[in-house]
């Protein structure tokens, strides 16, 4: 039996042949994925781009790769809904893990930032030419750029925004709001995450976390066989380390840390974590056990750090009945990497102000990076640097979170991260810059920020192995701002 693409593709054959060109003309029949690009911005230095991947075939896509060149002197900046890869001036964009799927005749899109006046050429989806011609570009715009990421396209399930990015100056103060509980916390906090595994950096019990930190995450919650479900347990490689260390002396040691007025809570991922909330379902089992997992072991809360992709719709869902189940107190932190916090309509960020009336804090890694744009979008600031934690962190902080809710993430020295360390007085001076506006270095945010929440580093363990450098050194100057 002749396939039913071929049958139709013959009757278009004979069609055209009996009607003559006024048929031809028509459209062609869709054969299948196809990419389009276009510019939607444009400015001096720069632009933004845009790729639509339309699935014009007759079966729905399982994941999806892009890659196109730029040509010598064009650099791409900061990039959303979408992961990357680049090779010289070959670049790769694949998607998310809630963006893989397009069903037929359905569309996703990706967008990003270059710096120079060239254009994507030899664009290819997953392996094949893109075939989305040359579409028109935005002519420059005659104000400048705004200073915070524009508004891109939001994830499925969100409809796309109708207004373009604003263009004028921000307020000279931030708008009041209400912040959350604060699930007794100081008004300037330094969070440090505590090993649950065995690796180079000394094992530490949890009652030998330093008093120098006001909130601990532990690393991390396991996932189930059951999507969305978590776990956790003491490693056994870690009690095999410490001589013995059980689920009973952990808990213990939550009740000792609450003494002294530290608070704990759960991680969720790290690099290598695989919990998945996509769907009502998982949702529902990812609030339940941590909701079980908070109660068992007397945490305060719970710490998003998934690095493979979430889906905020859905993560979303499952803080809002987690939070609804444990009460008002639960403390919500979450830590992404530098590159999720980049544009509001990225997965990280859209959860951010999804939940920003229960959200505690967001400890943004800022550190394992490379060179990214910062909110006045002008420059590439190297990471390690004042100016690189003060214009990112101004990101969030013009983009809609609290002061209250940005907090700065570093590795606590070496062997913590492999790019992105900083001596910790670098981290008091991005504190100082954020919330007095002094010891800032070349760039200066749009004002200041008295109320930055504090900083966190990645980890207790590490610091405690390069002398508690950090924790001594941030900790007390925490208590200095305003």
């Amino acid at each position: 039996m002749k396939p039913a693409r071929s049958l139709v593709l013959s009757l278009v054959a004979a069609l055209a042949a009996t009607l003559g060109a006024a048929w031809v003309a028509l459209p062609a029949f869709a054969a299948g994925p196809t990419a389009s690009f276009v510019k939607t911005a444009e400015w001096g230095a720069g632009w933004e781009g845009k790729y639509t991947i339309t699935n014009g075939g007759g079966s729905t896509i399982n994941g999806w790769s892009l890659a196109f060149d730029l040509p010598a002197g064009t650099t791409l900046g900061s990039y959303w809904d979408a992961l990357l890869s680049s090779s010289g001036q070959r670049h790769t964009f694949t998607n998310r893990s809630w963006n893989g799927s397009i069903a037929p005749g359905a569309s996703v899109s990706f967008g990003f930032l270059a710096s120079g006046s060239g254009s994507p050429s030899g664009c290819q989806l997953n392996g094949a030419a893109c075939g989305g011609g040359t579409p028109p570009t935005t002519p420059p715009p005659t104000t400048p750029p705004p200073t915070t990421p524009p508004p891109t396209t939001p994830p499925p399930t969100t409809p796309p925004p109708t207004t373009p990015p604003p263009t004028t100056p921000p307020p000279t103060t931030p708008p009041p709001t209400t912040p959350p509980p604060t699930g007794g916390l100081p008004k300037h906090l330094l969070t440090g995450y505590w090993h649950n595994f065995d690796n180079p950096a000394v094992e530490l019990r949890l009652r030998d976390v330093p008093a120098d930190y006001d909130l601990v995450a532990v690393a991390f919650a396991e996932a189930t066989a059951t999507p969305g479900a978590l776990t956790f347990g003491i490693d056994p490689g870690l009690a095999a380390s410490l001589g013995g260390y059980t689920d009973a002396d952990f808990t213990a040691d939550v009740r000792t840390l609450h003494a002294r007025g530290t608070r704990v809570i759960l991680s969720v991922g790290g690099e290598t974590g695989r919990v998945t909330v996509n769907d009502t379902a998982s949702a529902t089992a990812f609030a339940d056990t941590a909701a079980a997992l908070i109660a068992r072991y007397g945490f305060d809360g719970i710490d998003i750090d998934l690095e493979n992709g979430l889906n905020p719709t859905y993560m979303a869902q499952a803080l809002r009945a987690l939070r609804a189940k444990v009460g008002a107190g639960l403390i919500i932190a979450m830590a992404p990497q530098t590159i999720d916090m980049q544009s509001p309509a990225g997965g990280y960020f859209k959860l951010a102000l999804d939940i920003k009336d229960i959200l505690t804090v967001v400890n943004t890694q800022f550190y394992n990076s490379g060179a990214m744009l910062g909110c006045d979008q002008n420059a590439a600031y190297a990471q390690g640097t004042v100016n690189f934690i003060v214009a990112l962190a101004c990101i969030q902080l013009e983009a809609g979170l609290r002061p209250d809710q940005v907090g700065l993430g570093l590795p606590a020295g070496a062997g913590a991260a492999g790019g992105g360390i900083v001596a910790p007085s670098v981290v008091n001076a991005a504190l100082d810059c954020l919330a007095r506006g002094t010891n800032c270095g070349s760039f200066r945010p749009p004002r200041t920020y008295p109320g930055i929440r504090g900083a966190m580093t990645w980890s207790v363990n590490w610091d405690v192995s390069n002398g508690n450098g950090f924790a001594r050194t941030v900790a007390p100057h925490l208590d200095t701002l305003p």
